[in-house]
């Protein structure tokens, strides 16, 4: 007879001992690290998109063709890496959005059980008739015993179900957090295809106009391929080129040829002091200084240990990232070594040399003028790493002491 109430009231008391208990906590893994990575991306989106700003200004700014071409291609570059980096924001958020929901789902399922068979069981109560409850003897005690029950738990069961409907709440924002973060991040993938299409149509139109004049640079990137199978390792390759690029500023400091006098009894040639030929001598280094790819730092300048220490940085960037000349300078070589796939030497003025290695592609040819932040190349699709190293006359120095 009192095997339905006897029910109820077992069901409620379990369900606010439950609901006495704290909510369990959120838990996802890697939250910090995937943040971590979206501060950066998202960093590093700011200052592509500043520096494209600017690179466009001296753009508009030039007047010489080359020049201006030049910096128009650096523009595209860095908006095809601000692109990138919104890529990598859009997919941080989708993934933050995502793990957060799943947790959230989760929690929810456990904290819904209890408040169902709750409901159930108040449902069940709701449906049996007053009148009839009056005329079963005891039944009247039992209901006014209920009834006090109910009037002091049901307050306590709304504040305590407070945050599962906070939760749910959350729920339904996490769902529209990802639909955005997904939407973004076509978006993103969109506008980087583009960015690429629009810089391979003015690289084009770059070799074309370029192309009259490529007798010297083919001469000058044989010598530089001959260099690269005589030298033993990539460190005697940097010191060849070192050496070459020494010689050919020297010969370019020259004075040009002195015409015959007119009349032999002028002084001529022989009277002419003898030129000085300014020594190389490193200067300040190249600026500015940029990293040639955005990306998680795999090895740091200095790493490692004897034979193996690091003489660079090596940066794991994205799949196919946009590579992009770390300063102003003239490249030296361009092209596949052995071990380290295609690499660009760039020689800077005053004796520094930077080194990337590791691209999948190269977009450069050897005697082209770069500004700072042309485009190099691409890296590679599968597991790509990126190493920059920067050279002071032939000797390895911390890339980082002069990002900008």
């Amino acid at each position: 007879m009192r095997k339905p109430l006897a029910l109820i009231l077992a069901a409620a008391s379990l369900s606010l001992a439950w609901l006495s208990a704290s909510a369990v906590a959120l838990r996802s893994e890697g939250p910090a690290e995937t943040r971590a990575a979206l501060r950066r991306a998202l960093a590093e989106s700011e200052a592509a998109e500043t520096r494209s700003a600017r690179l466009e200004r001296e753009a508009a700014a030039t007047r010489d063709a080359a020049e201006r071409t030049a910096r128009q291609a650096a523009a595209l570059a860095a908006r095809i890496q601000q692109a990138e980096a919104g890529s990598a924001a859009a997919e941080a958020r989708l993934s933050l959005a995502t793990r957060e929901l799943a947790a959230l789902r989760e929690s929810l399922g456990r904290e819904q059980q209890p408040v169902i068979h709750l409901t159930g069981a108040l449902q069940q109560f709701s449906r049996r008739p007053v009148a009839l409850a009056v005329l079963r003897p005891g039944s009247v005690e039992d209901l006014v015993h209920l009834r006090a029950m109910l009037d002091s738990a049901v307050p306590q069961i709304q504040a305590r179900t407070a945050g599962l409907r906070a939760r749910l709440s959350r729920s339904r924002a996490l769902r529209a957090a990802a639909l955005a973060a997904a939407g973004q991040l076509r978006a993103e993938q969109t506008r980087l295809a583009e960015r690429r299409r629009e810089l391979a149509a003015l690289e084009s139109r770059q070799r074309l106009a370029s192309r009259a004049a490529g007798g010297a640079a083919a001469r000058e990137a044989e010598r530089a391929l001959a260099l690269a199978e005589q030298a033993r390792d990539l460190d005697s390759l940097v010191a060849e080129l070192d050496r070459a690029g020494t010689l050919r500023a020297r010969l370019a400091a020259l004075p040009g040829p002195v015409m015959r006098p007119a009349r032999p009894e002028e002084p001529g040639l022989a009277a002419l002091p003898e030129p000085a030929v300014p020594e190389p001598s490193a200067t300040a280094p190249p600026a500015p200084y940029l990293l040639p790819v955005a990306g998680r730092t795999v090895a740091g300048f200095g790493t490692g240990e004897g034979a193996t220490e690091s003489r660079g940085l090596t940066l794991a960037p994205r799949p196919g990232a946009q590579v992009v000349a770390p300063a102003a300078g003239r490249v030296a070589f361009a092209g596949p070594y052995r071990g380290y796939g295609r690499i660009v030497i760039i020689e800077h003025p005053g004796g520094w040399t930077s080194l990337v290695t590791g691209l999948a592609r190269t977009d450069v040819a050897v005697g082209e003028e770069l500004v700072a932040g042309g485009p190099l190349g691409i890296a590679a699709q599968a597991s790509p790493e990126v190493t920059l190293e920067l050279r002071r006359e032939g000797e390895p120095v911390n890339p980082l002491r002069f990002v900008g």
